[in-house]
């Protein structure tokens, strides 16, 4: 990584497992100092309790609920200063099924901590960052934010709301320091994916395991990307195939 986080603060969202852990780790070991967030606090103390150096604050936070995104981001203020980084990872692939078939409140509360969540998230970091002169946010992104898949309608259409939501605070806060990034990691091996395998609803779900990255590699690309290197990439979507991401990212070329 050519630059450091020394002195950062990250809030990673649904940070208990997976990608979100990994970027915990990914952000602990540039320096930046992690507040792990998961709906189960359990979940974040083992992670949080794993970084380098004692870097990491571990905070319960499910982020379908509205004020609770509010008292984690006031608690991570108190204990860890204000959060200089936001990494929107936190997402659910439920309900899944067409959508005659699916409960009401099921799509909604996919909605809500897909897409809401996020934006709630981001509006709670806001004013800190403004008032520091700067920060980051990495929302997660999906191709399912630009292809609909069988049986996906309400995280289909969370994805490419929260693809919007990176356009838009790329354009309010355009020349006040704040970077907005939407960042697809690409088919990874996570709790997710083994949800999405069960259903065998979409090709999507018939994709072998050994086929899935490891969460490091998209870990390690979010972490760049909060980094002065990743500036030419903010405002957009970054994909992780993309062969001039990884290069600059100091991700391995892929094959073919």
């Amino acid at each position: 990584m050519s630059a450091g986080l020394d002195g950062e603060v990250a809030v990673v969202t649904g940070a208990g497992r997976g990608i979100g852990a990994a970027t915990a780790g990914a952000l602990a070991r540039a320096g930046a100092r992690v507040v792990v967030t998961a709906r189960r606090l359990e979940d974040a103390e083992r992670v949080a309790a794993a970084l380098p150096g004692g870097r990491g604050l571990a905070l319960a936070c499910d982020v379908g609920d509205a004020g609770g995104i509010a008292a984690m981001v006031a608690q991570a203020r108190e204990r860890a200063g204000d959060p200089t980084i936001l990494v929107n990872n936190a997402g659910v692939i439920a309900p899944i099924g067409p959508l005659h078939a699916v409960e009401a409140e099921a799509w909604a509360a996919g909605i809500a901590t897909t897409l809401t969540g996020a934006a709630l998230a981001a509006r709670a970091v806001l004013p800190g960052m403004l008032a520091r002169g700067g920060g980051r946010i990495v929302n997660l992104s999906s191709g399912a934010a630009h292809k609909p898949l069988e049986g996906w309608s309400a995280y289909c259409c969370a994805k490419a709301g929260l693809t919007m939501l990176t356009r838009s605070l790329a354009t309010d806060y355009a020349g006040q320091g704040i970077l907005a990034f939407g960042f697809a990691p690409g088919v990874v091996d996570t709790g997710m994916q083994a949800e999405i395998r069960a259903s065998g609803i979409n090709p999507v779900s018939r994709i072998p395991r050994e086929s899935l990255a490891a969460v490091e590699e998209p870990a390690a690309a979010i972490a760049f990307l909060c980094t002065p290197a990743g500036d030419a990439f903010a405002g957009g979507e970054v994909d992780i195939r993309d062969a001039a991401f990884r290069e600059a990212a100091g991700l391995r070329a892929l094959a073919g």
